[in-house]
């Protein structure tokens, strides 16, 4: 699969890169990372233009949140209700209403680019619990810059090590991910920890 959207990549461009970018955040299965890094790849051997595909990229994937919150306005509920059957992925859906739930936009801001694939059902539950249409936008403009500029550059600058960048963002994202949530989990424990002991004796 991944030489296919890397020959796809090379044969139709910008087009490639929009759909996937607007796909994955539609929970599609696409190496949307990939497809990014050889974009920018490309463009520095001068076979795409940096200057089209970023604003493209980053167009593609917001307007791909956008439809995932209003899927979840109209028909969120029953959405779930369809896709939550398989425990894997509900387990994402109740993850994704907890950072909606308990970070609102910030949650939207990180589930875009450093828990990227949180990303799609963030978009779906922040609409199903009704998180403002202007709240949520802002938040989400501001994370897909990040993500779509920072994997169209790195794809740029390293494009000729493109298997040794791929295998290096999946398991730096995976060392973030741990790592953040060893911190999140300490946090708790310490507040936990340091809250007022208090007595069953009656």
């Amino acid at each position: 699969m991944t030489d296919t959207f890397l020959n796809l990549t090379s044969t139709y461009g910008v087009w490639v890169v929009v759909l996937s970018a607007y796909l994955s955040c539609l929970a599609i299965p696409i190496p949307t990372a990939l497809v990014m890094l050889a974009a920018g790849a490309f463009a520095a051997s001068g076979d795409l233009e940096f200057s089209t595909l970023l604003p493209a990229a980053w167009l593609a994937a917001v307007l791909g949140d956008q439809t995932g919150y209003w899927i979840g306005r109209g028909a969120g509920h029953r959405v779930i209700a369809t896709v939550g059957r398989s425990p894997k992925r509900m387990a994402l859906i109740d993850r994704a209403r907890r950072t909606v739930l308990e970070n609102g936009g910030l949650g939207v801001f990180f589930s875009t680019w450093l828990f990227a694939p949180l990303g799609p059902w963030v978009n779906l539950t922040a609409g199903v619990a009704g998180l403002g249409w202007l709240r949520f936008t802002v938040w989400d403009v501001a994370g897909e810059a990040i993500w779509v500029t920072g994997y169209l550059s790195l794809g740029f600058a390293f494009g000729d090590q493109l298997d040794a960048l791929s295998s290096l963002m999946s398991n730096l994202s995976g060392f973030l991910v741990a790592a953040l949530a060893a911190i999140g989990f300490g946090w708790l424990l310490r507040k936990r920890l340091a809250a007022p002991h208090v007595s069953r004796d009656r």
